[in-house]
């Protein structure tokens, strides 16, 4: 009997009523990783910590790996970078965070069966490298460029189709200052750890983490659009299997709440004691700086504003901060970000099939107790 992709690389789908998390998502849930929402402490995530999604195996790179990135296609000069070559560029460092485009979708109903998101798919971090337009300008781009093609050295199957991880960039962005796309070979200060693209990556500040490839190694300029698995399958937000879809690009707003109290170690509700409790937690957009952040402790019947943290980076989260006065009993927090182009987050749940770019306000259980520490009911 013949046997084909197709056997072991199953269609997209939807999970059916009351479908509960299948074997295959638990196996990405325990490849994958979210932030613990106490880090979002950190200005800067440890690498640990970092939210991580592979779409198939981390390869395996030894530190005395030769390691060389080339340039080709639609330029002038192609080119081949070495590890010792990319660094002679003068560095820049940028402070970025990276959200995974399927965060919230396990929230989703029906649910897209893929990785089971709640909301901690997320992280900052100090990106390392070598401005792209940099390594653009001496390959030279020829007239009449469209994309720049990012390929990984990660493979695998995916629906069928078998390939090494791409994504494109249109040219502009590519090419641009605003945000400055980054050629990455550090992290926080220290080489890129394996499930980061040791030896490097890619980093577009405000996209989503898709378009971050890791363990880069092939930049080609084309002169047709790409059409990449990746690219105009994959990620794309569409409500049919048969439509063309939007692409999925900017991150949408979204802000956290640091869990307050303790949790319990089941169902990670949260408790607090009577009187002054201190909320704070991280916003963030990639289409343009966080704004306000509302607070709401009794389910959305009242709202506060908070205190933004004065210090920004343009592409790293924000803090905020609002006092809140506990009384037992129950309570249910959310924060809700607004950027400075009026985006904000939703108070229904969106949906699309691939569970993409779902920002939804993220909705906390609080069980204030009694001053003698027993529940109030």
């Amino acid at each position: 009997m013949s046997r084909e992709l197709e056997d072991v690389s199953t269609p997209a789908r939807l999970a059916q009523a009351g479908e509960g998390i299948g074997r295959d998502e638990l196996a990405l849930a325990t490849r994958n990783h979210g932030l613990p929402l106490e880090a979002l402490r950190y200005d800067v995530t440890p690498p640990g910590l970092h939210y991580v999604l592979t779409h198939y195996d981390i390869p395996y790179v030894p530190e005395d790996t030769s390691w060389a990135l080339t340039m080709g296609g639609h330029v002038h000069r192609p080119l081949r970078w070495g590890m010792d070559d990319l660094r002679a560029f003068p560095a820049v460092t940028t402070r970025v965070t990276m959200e995974c485009a399927g965060n919230g979708r396990a929230r989703l109903e029906p649910r897209p069966v893929s990785q089971p998101w709640l909301v901690e798919a997320v992280g900052t971090a100090d990106w390392t490298g070598v401005p792209l337009r940099v390594l653009l300008a001496e390959a030279g781009i020829e007239d009449g460029a469209v994309d720049v093609v990012f390929t990984g050295a990660d493979h695998g199957v995916e629906r069928g189709v078998e390939q090494d991880y791409q994504r494109a960039l249109p040219l502009g962005v590519a090419a641009g200052e605003e945000p400055e796309i980054l050629v990455a070979y550090a992290m926080n200060g220290a080489p890129l750890p394996p499930q980061h693209g040791r030896p490097l990556r890619l980093i577009v500040p405000g996209w989503y983490g898709m378009a971050h490839v890791k363990w880069l190694h092939e930049i080609t300029v084309t002169a047709t659009p790409f059409t990449g698995f990746q690219q105009a399958v994959a990620y794309r937000i569409r409500q049919e299997p048969e439509e063309a879809g939007e692409p999925v690009t900017a991150i949408a707003p979204r802000a956290l709440v640091i869990p307050p109290g303790f949790p319990d170690f089941m169902s990670r509700a949260r408790v607090v004691r009577p009187g002054p409790v201190s909320l704070e937690g991280r916003a963030w957009s990639g289409t343009a700086p966080v704004e306000s952040v509302e607070i709401t402790t009794d389910d959305g019947r009242t709202r506060h504003e908070t205190d933004l943290d004065g210090t920004t980076h343009r592409w790293g989260w924000t803090r905020w901060r609002f006092e809140w006065t506990a009384e037992p009993g129950e309570h249910h927090l959310s924060a809700r970000a607004t950027d400075a182009d009026g985006n904000t987050q939703p108070l229904s749940q969106p949906w699309n099939r691939g569970g993409f770019a779902n920002n939804l306000v993220q909705r906390i259980p609080v069980l204030c107790l009694t001053s003698d520490g027993t529940p109030h009911r």
